[in-house]
């Protein structure tokens, strides 16, 4: 296994940085790994590794801004929210195009807000898309608690603490992670509405309408931030893609937890060898 740094344009010229974990020999599929809001690609590295070694093409990217070691310092940052969808498109065309220059598919993992970003795919042609705990950021149909105290931090401590410091200081709040001023005011806004994104941008509907790409969508009972009922919400504007929502039960797989985001850690790696592998498309059986 081998790793090869990358970067590639987004439409308005600004660069994204990625990071492909590649096979020895060639590979049997190529994965893209789209991470969560305030989540660095390198939180993705040891899933992305342990798919390279066998025998799949992984890419992990970063969402411009998002991380000041890649990016520069984060107050100097101009990305919203949709910025970083379009971040993603951008990543999937590069990992399409890598796809195709060895002939075998393309799969798409989308953590969270990663998970979300398929609507934006519909001209990339993903052969399958594996969203893991993602569901719609609407605070109407998140976990119980996040319900009753996200008011607070979308209309009091996100907007003084961004006004305060230029960006979203979240590792400080521990609130989250550090996330670009322009993206914490946007996704509050639709965080707080309903529609969530299409509050603001209603043509996108027809956008997510067109993807046609199979879905598994993967929950747990114990995610601290979204509900079943959140991810049903958001499955539904995907009309047209055949969609598999399946339970990760933590006790099943000799787990204590799994949660928002522990699916991507090493210890449960049984995860990925139980719940992902068999669902990622390839050319031939994984080695």
């Amino acid at each position: 296994m081998s790793t090869e740094d990358v970067s590639f344009p987004a439409a308005d010229g600004e660069s994204v940085v990625g990071r492909w974990f590649l096979p020895d020999g060639e590979p049997v599929g190529v994965v893209a790994i789209a991470p969560a809001m305030a989540m660095p690609m390198r939180f993705y590295r040891h899933l992305a590794a342990w798919l390279a070694e066998r025998g799949l093409a992984v890419l992990t990217f970063s969402y411009r801004g998002s991380e000041p070691e890649l990016y520069g310092p984060m107050r100097d940052s101009s990305a919203t929210a949709l910025d970083w969808y379009h971040d993603a498109e951008v990543a999937a065309g590069h990992a399409r195009a890598r796809a195709d220059a060895v002939g075998v598919p393309l799969s798409w993992v989308g953590h969270s807000f990663g998970g979300q970003s398929l609507g934006f795919l519909a001209d990339v042609g993903v052969d399958r898309c594996v969203m893991v705990t993602s569901g719609t950021g609407w605070r109407g149909k998140a976990a119980p608690r996040i319900r009753r105290w996200s008011p607070l931090l979308w209309r009091v401590i996100a907007p003084v603490a961004t006004a305060a410091v230029g960006y979203y200081p979240g590792r400080t709040l521990r609130i989250l992670d550090d996330v670009p001023g322009g993206v914490m005011r946007q996704w509050g806004r639709w965080c707080l509405h309903p529609d969530y994104l299409f509050s603001e941008h209603p043509e996108l509907r027809d956008r997510f309408a067109k993807i046609q790409t199979p879905v598994t969508a993967l929950w747990t009972s114990d995610d601290e931030l979204i509900s079943p009922e959140s991810i049903r919400y958001w499955l539904r504007e995907f009309p047209h893609a055949e969609v598999e929502l399946v339970e990760m039960r933590a006790a099943d797989h000799g787990l204590s937890r799994i949660g928002h985001s522990g699916f991507f850690r090493p210890k449960r790696a049984v995860l990925w060898d139980e719940m992902l592998l068999p669902r990622l498309a390839t050319a031939a059986p994984p080695r």
